[in-house]
């Protein structure tokens, strides 16, 4: 068994958990990236298929986290926020 099948199958659940965190940047910047991290060493492990997903939800958090800022600190500058 390969040693990196833990680092799989963790890429996917703090994927799964970047599609929740993405409302909150300061939780979901962090998730994402350690996510992406554990995606690529996961997809060389036996469970490359586990690794990929990880890998693709956590990019998907990863953009909508930062569109998620933007727009955040868009509206915060121009007074749309409250």
């Amino acid at each position: 068994m390969s040693k990196h099948n833990g680092k799989a199958t963790a890429s996917l659940v703090l994927g799964i958990i970047n599609l929740i965190t993405w409302l909150i940047p300061l939780l979901g910047f962090p998730v994402s990236i350690i996510g992406l991290i554990m995606g690529i060493f996961g997809i060389k492990s036996q469970k490359k298929g586990m690794g990929i997903a990880g890998l693709i939800l956590s990019i998907i958090g990863l953009v909508i986290c930062i569109i998620n800022s933007v727009m955040g600190a868009y509206m915060g500058a121009t007074g749309q926020l409250f």
